[in-house]
């Protein structure tokens, strides 16, 4: 059986901070299935900054107490996205700093609602490879939570 020293074991759901966005402690699925991984989020208004497209949003965390963030980003892009229906969906996406373990790096997320979902944020396939892991889905909540001192490590 081959080893990779280099990747690091999570769970089928681990917990992430976003702290660009300034959110901690939130519970991320872990989805392979799907390439782009996604935030919950409503209100979302695309708006110009200093002649670059930027996005606001409010951002939902939580399932039991409901939180909510209002948070600003520069637009990556709109992505076009196929659910496990089917149903097409045009979706702001966004790039933020994601803090996982002691791991830290860039990931892409698309902006949509998921209010009838248990979890609010899904990891996808590419934040997976970009951060080097390997999934576990016979394990959850394998690596501990990122620290607080995280917010103030993005670059």
């Amino acid at each position: 059986m081959k080893t990779f020293d280099h990747l690091s074991v999570i769970g089928l759901r681990e917990w992430i901070n976003l702290p660009e966005l300034g959110m901690v402690g939130l519970r991320a699925k872990i989805d392979t299935g799907a390439s782009t991984s996604c935030l919950h989020a409503s209100d979302i208004q695309p708006f110009q900054r200093d002649g670059e497209d930027w996005v606001r949003f409010t951002a939902h965390l939580g399932t039991l107490v409901q939180r909510r963030h209002r948070c600003e980003a520069p637009l990556v892009t709109v992505k076009r996205i196929k659910s496990s229906t089917g149903h097409v969906q045009s979706r702001y996406v966004i790039r933020t700093h994601l803090a996982l373990g002691d791991r830290l790096w860039p990931v892409e997320f698309t902006l949509t609602c998921r209010k009838t979902m248990r979890y609010r944020v899904l990891l996808g396939s590419k934040a997976l490879v970009d951060g080097q892991l390997v999934v576990n889905p016979a394990l959850t909540y394998v690596q501990d939570k990122p620290s607080l001192a995280d917010l103030s490590g993005a670059p």
